[in-house]
């Protein structure tokens, strides 16, 4: 990795790409464990519409779209 004295905006701009790329990695990873932990692979994989949309009703008034 060269000096960071040497580099150009581009090489800048092109290791904060990297970077975010990284953290976004990681934070898909680390999303992806807690979904696979706090669900069951049944739920997960389920083709019925609504199934999980009718299981993880947090705010019931909403539910329908009318108060």
């Amino acid at each position: 990795m060269p000096d960071i004295s040497t580099l150009n905006n581009y090489q800048l701009l092109e290791y904060g790409a990297w970077g975010l790329s990284f953290v976004f990695g990681l934070w898909m990873l680390l999303d992806m464990m807690k979904t696979n932990i706090t669900y069951s692979e049944d739920l997960l994989i389920s083709s019925r519409e609504g199934e999980i949309e009718d299981a993880l009703v947090i705010d019931p008034p909403h539910q329908g779209g009318h108060l």
